[in-house]
């Protein structure tokens, strides 16, 4: 008897369904789809850029101000739409599901810069870079040596940051550096956070950069920045930081801000490990052995049955931390769960849907790899999964005298 086919792609669950959010989810797939898949398996291959004549689209369809409120150009939608329409680019293509963030470094500056610039976000004209990474500093944020010494009309910033993407293409890096002597007693004192404008193709004067020659990721560079002397002006450092009553407010907000990014990785890992399983369902009715297709097989019917519902697991939990987000009821520990767990997923399903298609998938001649490797980073950036688990742990039991 024949059986009508499941359909691997989401379905929004009713309690959280509604025409509009149905309508941007079907957007974002068509275009992902038609416009993102196929220049993604094109140019990622050969490490190509991004084409500004898709992020022009993208601009077009107000993805980059689907956060910033509508008073400033942009949609004032919630993080519930931003996952949605992340795990539809992300199911094409990682790198521009991740290029829709650029907008919101602007939501960082201070509110007369903000009434300038987020319009400006909102229409793609305006995206920004985030530099906190150091070569000695990853997880540990309050451990940046990165230093801004205060002088007449501004701040002198020296230091070596890491894995700033989209340096060069940025009109701004958000630059974390800290502004008193390291202090091992209060390492989160003295850390505060600069705007360093720039051209786009530049970097900022007494800033040089050297491209991350990086497995992939690809549609964009990442630097290696080096700031020496590198001078801003007084009105670049972010005005939450400017009380001096609030010697760690720097922190605080680099530490706090990460929650929407958290679910924004959940929602790229979905969508990298959705169009592994998409591409295998199709695959194993296609590809042929011993006289059937290995889709006939229990153990590849398995294993596709065991990548659906892991893709699906993540991606209702991933629907509740968003909402939860969007109604005021965020939690740090639910976000890392989310984060963990989805990261760790993304890495199982597109490494199982390599298999299933074997010496082809280790080719560049089929996306598989593509997503593989893209899910690989996700467990690392955005907080690894092992500071993933350590801070639900620590929302869970008694401190603990290992740091």
């Amino acid at each position: 008897m024949n059986r009508p086919l499941a359909d691997p792609r989401p379905r929004i669950p009713f309690a959280y369904r509604t025409d509009e959010r149905e309508a941007i989810q079907q957007m974002a797939r068509d275009f992902a789809m038609r416009e993102v898949l196929p220049v993604a398996n094109e140019l990622d291959p050969k490490h190509g850029l991004i084409p500004d004549s898709l992020r022009t689209k993208m601009a077009d369809l107000g993805f980059f101000g689907v956060l910033i409120p509508e008073e400033h150009g942009g949609l004032g939608l919630g993080v519930f739409e931003y996952a949605l329409i992340t795990e539809e680019l992300a199911r094409a293509w990682m790198s521009v599901a991740s290029i829709i963030t650029r907008s919101g470094v602007a939501s960082a500056l201070d509110p007369t810069q903000r009434a300038e610039i987020l319009p400006r976000a909102a229409r793609g004209e305006w995206l920004g870079a985030f530099a906190m990474s150091e070569p000695g500093a990853g997880s540990d944020i309050a451990s940046i040596r990165t230093r801004a010494d205060k002088v007449e009309g501004g701040w002198v910033i020296n230091g070596q940051k890491m894995w700033c993407t989209f340096a060069d293409q940025s009109d701004g890096i958000i630059v974390v550096a800290r502004t008193e002597p390291y202090d091992p007693e209060n390492r989160h004192k003295g850390v505060r956070r600069f705007i360093a404008y720039k051209n786009r193709g530049e970097f900022p004067k007494g800033c040089t950069g050297t491209a991350v020659r990086k497995i992939g990721y690809h549609g964009w560079h990442t630097f290696e920045l080096s700031f020496d002397d590198c001078f801003v002006p007084d009105d670049a450092l972010l005005g939450h930081e400017q009380d001096p009553k609030s010697p760690d407010q720097g922190f605080k907000r680099v530490a706090t801000g990460m929650l929407t990014p958290r679910v924004h990785t959940a929602a790229r890992s979905i969508g990298l490990a959705r169009g592994a399983l998409e591409d295998s369902i199709k695959y194993v009715q296609e590809r042929e052995q011993f006289g059937h297709s290995i889709g006939d097989f229990q153990a590849t019917r398995f294993k596709i049955a065991k990548m659906a519902t892991e893709i699906e697991t993540c991606r209702a939990l991933m629907y509740e931390v968003a909402a939860d987000i969007d109604g005021g009821e965020a939690s740090d520990m639910r976000a890392a769960m989310v984060k963990y767990a989805a990261a760790e997923m993304s890495e199982r399903v597109t490494s199982e849907a390599l298999q299933i298609h074997g010496g082809a998938g280790y080719t560049t001649d089929f996306p598989i790899e593509r997503y593989w490797r893209d899910a690989r980073l996700t467990k690392i950036f955005e907080g690894t999964s092992e500071i993933m688990q350590r801070l639900v742990s620590d929302r869970l039991l008694p401190p603990t005298p290992f740091r």
